[in-house]
């Protein structure tokens, strides 16, 4: 460990700590470091895309060329496959989420104690990496899809036939109160697994990279190598249920029967 700590529960609770800007135990406190590295990654994935594009080549690609046009075409042919309305919005909103989970993920596979560590140095207390192990983070990208939801839903079908969904399906109207709190739930139930999913895998691969790097050094390395590379899986599966699971929800969405 790069740093003294009193014991390991200390060492555990220091590296799941946020860096955060307010009252941490009021609605209104922000945390810096999800925002920073949410932001970053986000950077980076505008930065190689746009790279990208403007060197584009009919010809023999580059490595970096190739590497997105296979991320492209998967994400179109899932789109293709899954969505069956008709929406300039759903692919790049599937790109996006895809990508960005991806890269907000991966950060967590970098040396574990080397950024609270910098922090230490020039004096923050806390500097935790992986956005997506900060439940604030996954709720907020999976609420934006839940507005998204309603959005289309009245869109496609119209207010009033949004609103006859909610009230007499599934067992047609002499039942409305109980086909409304099943449509309640099954709405609200969608944001909420789509964003505990991606943040508990998240939270628990953390929780195990704290534990191996309690262990001596010798051992660390065997096991973080392998556990690194399970967590690599787990980040791109992750990463492709939500976008998945979006498409999805927004095809539904866009049923006007």
């Amino acid at each position: 460990m790069s740093l003294e700590y009193e014991s390991a529960g200390d060492y555990i609770k220091h590296h799941l700590g946020h860096l955060t800007l307010g009252n941490p135990d009021t609605f209104w406190a922000i945390h810096v470091d999800t925002m920073f590295f949410s932001l970053l990654a986000g950077g980076v994935f505008l930065f190689l895309f746009m790279q990208v594009a403007k060197s584009v080549t009919t010809g023999v690609p580059g490595g970096l060329q190739n590497f997105v046009e296979i991320i492209v075409g998967f994400v179109d042919q899932q789109v293709k496959d899954t969505f069956h309305g008709r929406s300039d919005l759903i692919a790049p909103l599937a790109l996006t989420l895809f990508v960005w989970i991806f890269l907000m993920s991966i950060v967590k596979l970098l040396p574990y104690d080397l950024f609270p560590y910098i922090a230490h140095l020039i004096g923050l207390d806390y500097m935790r990496i992986n956005p997506t192990s900060d439940i604030n983070a996954t709720f907020g990208m999976s609420i934006a899809v839940f507005f998204l939801i309603i959005f289309y839903s009245i869109k496609i079908k119209g207010g009033a036939g949004f609103a006859k969904e909610m009230m007499f399906h599934p067992f047609g109207k002499w039942l409305l109160p109980f086909n409304l709190v099943l449509k309640v739930v099954e709405e609200v139930a969608k944001p909420v697994s789509l964003s505990l999913r991606l943040f508990g895998n998240m939270y628990a691969g953390g929780l195990i990279f704290s534990l191996i790097a309690l262990l001596p050094w010798y051992i660390q390395w065997t096991l973080g190598l392998s556990w690194s590379l399970f967590k690599l899986l787990i980040i791109t599966l992750q990463a492709f249920i939500f976008m998945v699971l979006t498409i999805v929800y927004l095809s539904m969405a866009h049923e006007d029967h």
